[in-house]
């Protein structure tokens, strides 16, 4: 692999698709947009842009990893990666003493621990509804009439949590509604619905294992609100690195540039 040499991963989330760019294995630059419904123009957009911004073309490129639900629909990717390796291979690369990774995206969640060399060494995913997730937070907050950015601010100021007992998004949804015709504070709703996420989480990691350091990446990751919930049950400190919402385009990334490496 020759010095100057560039490398790719790319991110198709369910919600949105991330990518990042290394120069010698470092990251040079990031982007991310809303996957929407044509997986494949939208990483032929995300490429473009991550590109483009460095005055590049995909001719500089030596090497393409694709990862996420719509890993398969990058056409320009020499390689595509499960997100759970991915996913893996990011956050210890961003938290090196990472060994337990939570990562919520748009439509499902991941617990993933991870042995000394920052291999998988075990994983329970939630892909089956929008419990718990970002999606799932996201009509909560319409519900409510507020930003996800509110979350951290005013699950400090909710004296107790309301008891949210569903993250069914329906039947959650329902209690909220509930919640809200008897007066209790939308603050107190708020923490209640972080608390509600926080202990679905807390089930899967025990059924991984709870090892520290305990780093939380997605697009959640960037809700204060769960992450303070989370530490609560968890009793520990969960790191939320500056470029979370990229850990699975950066593993990717970084699994391109050892493939790139052995050309």
């Amino acid at each position: 692999m020759k010095p100057g040499s560039y490398v790719m991963g790319i991110d198709v989330g369910s919600s949105v698709t991330k990518g990042v760019l290394l120069l010698d294995g470092q990251i040079l630059s990031t982007f991310m947009l809303p996957t929407g419904t044509d997986l494949n123009v939208t990483a032929g957009e995300c490429i473009r842009r991550l590109l483009s911004n460095r005055e590049l073309t995909q001719k500089d490129v030596l090497y393409t990893v694709s990862t996420g639900y719509g890993r398969t629909q990058v056409e320009e990717a020499d390689r595509t990666i499960t997100e759970i390796t991915c996913h893996g291979r990011g956050a210890k690369a961003l938290v090196p003493r990472a060994g337990l990774v939570i990562d919520i995206g748009g439509q499902d969640s991941k617990v993933i621990r991870l042995d000394e060399d920052g291999m998988v060494a075990d994983f329970v995913m939630n892909d089956k509804c929008a419990a718990g997730t970002g999606r799932f937070l996201e009509v909560m907050a319409e519900r409510l009439g507020m930003s996800l950015l509110d979350f951290g601010r005013m699950w400090k100021t909710a004296r107790k949590p309301a008891n949210i007992s569903s993250t069914c998004t329906v039947f959650a949804e329902s209690e909220v509604i509930s919640l809200l015709s008897r007066g209790i504070a939308p603050d107190a709703i708020i923490r209640g619905l972080c608390d509600a996420v926080a202990d679905r989480l807390l089930g899967m990691v025990h059924r991984v294992g709870l090892v520290p350091d305990v780093v939380m990446t997605g697009g959640v990751s960037k809700n204060e609100g769960v992450r303070l919930s989370l530490e609560k049950k968890l009793s520990l400190k969960v790191v939320v690195p500056d470029a979370s919402q990229f850990a699975g385009a950066y593993g990717a990334a970084i699994i391109g540039h050892e493939l790139a490496m052995r050309q």
